[in-house]
Parts: structure tokens; C-alpha cells; sequence
């Protein structure tokens, strides 16, 4: 019977060969990446007109391990501002070719470039006119030999120890999609306000597109106050409000100070009688605000800089029209 020391120390060479595969793993595919560099050429600037001038749509097409990273490189480029979706070759010559039409551009993904899907249907995209992009790893094969740009992802070895699953190939041809997308969204001058708009169910997309106004608190529970209210009666209008701080207002509704809670425990430290003093001798002068058209993103910035967790919000005349706090952008996603 093996003993627990003998268990444990084979159990420990088994980790550290664990570790040493996933290292070696990460050599290798980090090298070929390195090296698509000394690739790129007058190739991929073809490439990148190509989709630049697209008046259709990009199609990418790859079967098997290629067919998952065309999906991929579809989706960056339909989120990055080129409309692209994916078509299955073998899909597409039992009716799914009807998908494609002269105004797109087709960019397919064969390794080996001898794919038999993708072959069956290069002679049907010649017939259409629409230009061919590969992406494959040997320059001299028939999907090379049909393409009106060819960029090269060849890799000299899988980092399958057995050189046979793809994994260093995808990881470039994964790679040279996002160098193309890129390129092609620079190009384009695609914003970041153009990024929240294909965006706008995730984080992001709310970081980049939700308004202040958006979320603002602005009916009868808006916690303002008018200036010379004695501080009692400012603390049931504070209570009220549930977000715990008041606005303290002029006439013209226009903010003067701010009191938070942090406030209120100093007033309270110092004994103040709070029937006799009025709100403005124990507010904040001025107080950190928002404008009701700035973004969000940007209140959660002001707090976060000045370690406050609730502001006022005023309107382009600089009225308070509204008010919110760290919850209230907790709850709309921002946080």
C-alpha cells in the first residue's frame, strides 16, 4: 500500500506539471501572437479598405474550431460599428449562400485553406463579385489562391503537445481579428458614445448613455429646503427625503449649501439647540453639485473623488430640480 508521504509528494509533482504545461502554454501561444507582427503588410491594409468600403455587410465563415472564432470575430466587429454576422459553410451551400449579396464582403477562416465547406462555396462568392478575405496559415492554398486579400496567421507549432488540437492557431487567427476590427473602428473615428449604442443592456452601455435625469429624484421627496428654516423643522424635511442630506435653497430655488448627515453629527457634537438655529449657520456653503444633462457616470465620480454619497442636481439655470445618492446609482447599475 503507498504510503501518505509517497501520495503526497507524487500529488505534488502532478501540480507542479500542471503549472509547468500551463506555462508553457501560455510561451507558446504569447509567441505566435508576438510574431502575426512581422505578418501584417500591405495584405491587411487591403483588408482593412476592404471593410472600410463595405456597403453591405461582413460575412465570416470557418468550420469547426474556425467556425467558433469567425463568431467571435463577428460579433467584435458588428459591436465595433461593421454590421457582420457569421454563415456556416456548409449551411450556406444548402440555401444560407442566400444570405450573401454583392454588396458585402466575405472573410473566411481556414487554417489550412483546403477546408472542403468553404471550398464548395468560393467558386459561388467569385460568381457574385464579392470581394474574399482569408485569414489562414498557408499562403498557397486554394482558399489563399481565391482571396482578394490574404492575412497570414501560420504558427510553427500547436501548443497541443500532441500538435494536433487547434490552439496556438486559433489564438492567432483570434488575434488578427481583433487587429482588424480595431484598425477598422480607428479608422472609422468609433466613439465611445457609438460603443454604448450597441451596448446599451450591459454596465458599460449604462455608464456611457444613462443621464442623471435619468434617475434623479425629483417629485415631493426631493429634500430641499428654503434658507432662514429653523434646523428642527430642516431635520423632518432631511427624514422625508430618505436620502440623507437637504438642498438648502433661495428664493429662486437655487442652491446655497448642502446639510448631510455628516453635518448633522456635527452640529449635534457642538450642543446646538436645534429649535433656535436656523439651517444656514450649520450647512456646507455651496456643497458639491451635478448638472441634470451630465452623465451618470459622472455623479458617481464626483462622490467618489470628494467622499460624498448624495448630491443635489440642477438644471442648465442652476436650479435644483432633483437630487440622488450612491444607492440611487446602485440600483440604476452604475455602481
Amino acid at each position: 500500500m503507498e504510503s501518505v508521504p509517497d501520495k503526497a509528494v507524487e500529488l505534488h509533482k502532478n501540480s507542479q506539471k500542471l503549472l509547468d504545461t500551463g506555462r508553457r502554454v501560455f510561451e507558446a501561444e504569447a509567441k505566435a501572437v508576438a510574431s502575426l507582427q512581422d505578418n501584417l503588410d500591405s495584405q491587411f491594409v487591403t483588408a482593412c479598405h476592404l471593410l472600410l468600403e463595405c456597403r453591405g455587410r461582413v460575412v465570416i465563415c470557418g468550420v469547426g474550431k474556425s467556425g467558433h472564432i469567425a463568431n467571435k470575430i463577428a460579433a467584435t466587429l458588428a459591436s465595433t460599428g461593421t454590421p457582420s454576422f457569421f454563415v456556416h459553410p456548409g449551411e450556406a451551400s444548402h440555401g444560407d449562400l442566400g444570405m450573401i449579396t454583392s454588396e458585402d464582403v466575405v472573410v473566411a477562416i481556414s487554417y489550412g485553406g483546403e477546408s472542403h465547406e468553404l471550398k464548395t462555396i468560393l467558386p459561388v462568392i467569385k460568381r457574385l463579385n464579392v470581394p474574399l478575405i482569408a485569414i489562414t496559415g498557408k499562403l498557397t492554398s486554394s482558399l489563399a489562391n481565391a482571396a482578394n486579400a490574404v492575412l497570414n496567421v501560420a504558427v510553427t507549432e500547436e501548443a497541443c503537445t500532441l500538435g494536433l488540437a487547434p490552439t496556438t492557431s486559433t489564438t492567432a487567427t483570434l488575434a488578427m481579428g481583433d487587429a482588424l476590427a480595431v484598425a477598422v473602428l480607428e479608422t472609422r473615428g468609433f466613439s465611445a458614445d457609438d460603443f454604448a449604442r450597441t451596448h446599451p443592456g450591459g454596465k458599460l452601455g449604462r455608464k456611457l448613455l444613462l443621464k442623471v435625469c435619468d434617475i434623479m429624484v425629483c417629485d415631493e421627496t426631493l429634500p430641499t429646503i428654503a434658507s432662514g428654516t429653523s434646523l428642527k423643522d430642516s431635520l423632518y424635511c432631511m427624514s422625508a427625503g430618505k436620502l440623507g442630506f437637504l438642498a438648502v435653497v433661495d428664493n429662486d430655488n437655487k442652491l446655497l449649501g448642502v446639510f448631510s448627515d455628516g453635518d448633522l453629527r456635527r452640529t449635534l457634537d457642538r450642543g446646538i439647540d436645534i429649535n433656535e438655529t436656523q439651517i444656514d449657520n450649520v450647512m456646507t456653503d455651496g456643497g458639491f453639485a451635478v448638472n441634470s444633462q451630465q452623465l451618470a457616470d459622472d455623479a458617481l465620480s464626483i462622490m467618489e473623488q470628494h467622499k460624498i454619497y448624495a448630491l443635489p442636481v440642477l438644471d442648465d439655470n442652476g436650479r435644483v430640480c432633483g437630487a440622488l445618492n450612491m444607492h440611487t446609482l446602485f440600483h440604476a447599475g452604475i455602481v
